[in-house]
Parts: C-alpha cells; sequence; structure tokens
C-alpha cells in the first residue's frame, strides 16, 4: 500500500505543468492544475534577466503546493492572450519560428490600425522563440 501512496503521490506531482502565460493583464509562469503564478517584473527586459527569472519561477513551481491555491478556472483573458494562439500553431505543425511569423502576419491583419497590440505581439513571439530555444517551452 506505501507503493501505491507514494505513486500516487509522484502521479500527482508530475500531472501539473508549468505554462507560459501572457495576456492584456498578465505576463508570466502559471500552474497548470490551480491558481498558482509568477509574475514578470514589469521592467525586466534584459534576456539573461529573464533567462534566470525563469529557472527562479520553476523552482518555486517545484515547491508550491496546488492545495494551497484555489483549482485552475479558464478565465476570460484566456481569449485575449497571445502565447496560446502561437502554441497552436507549433500544435498543427509548424515550426516555432514560422509559427510566430505566421502569428505576426495575423495580428498585424488583425490589429492594423492598433501600434500597442502589434509592438505587444512581437514581443510575446521574440519571448516565445527565446523560452523556445532554451528548452523552457
Amino acid at each position: 500500500m506505501a507503493g501505491s501512496a507514494d505513486y500516487h503521490s509522484l502521479q500527482q506531482k508530475t500531472a501539473r505543468e508549468l505554462i507560459w502565460t501572457s495576456t492584456h493583464s498578465f505576463h508570466g509562469w502559471t500552474c497548470s492544475q490551480c491558481e498558482w503564478n509568477y509574475p514578470l517584473p514589469t521592467l525586466l527586459n534584459d534576456p539573461e534577466a529573464k533567462t534566470a527569472y525563469d529557472r527562479l519561477a520553476a523552482a518555486k513551481f517545484r515547491d508550491h503546493q496546488c492545495a494551497g491555491h484555489l483549482a485552475r478556472l479558464g478565465s476570460p483573458d484566456d481569449a485575449d492572450s497571445f502565447t496560446p494562439r502561437i502554441r497552436k500553431l507549433v500544435q498543427q505543425g509548424f515550426k516555432p519560428k514560422d509559427a510566430v511569423e505566421l502569428f505576426l502576419q495575423e495580428i498585424a491583419l488583425e490589429y492594423r490600425n492598433q501600434p500597442k497590440v502589434l509592438a505587444q505581439a512581437k514581443a510575446d513571439g521574440e519571448d516565445f522563440l527565446r523560452r523556445v530555444r532554451a528548452g523552457l517551452i
């Protein structure tokens, strides 16, 4: 029975995933199973600093207990997030770089008169590629 309990505990720990979330109101890492999050500091721009932030977020994620947070629910902000759109293109078979290029073309058509949205999409696309290169996504 103790082996079964250890397996169940291991399964619970490995079932959750660290997910990069980028919406208009939040940028940072979240847990796939609960409301735990680790927001990106506002003024963090240097790629090396972002990589250090990613390592720190991964350590904090491993240490957190889902039982101490509310269960994950769908958010109305999810529809406005850019990262899931890029991930969907990658899941459909596009290479990450091609997926970001296609995504940026779509955003340019959808938001052609909104330079702030276009700049945010470009920054999110570059950040997505940086995280892919670092093996975080």
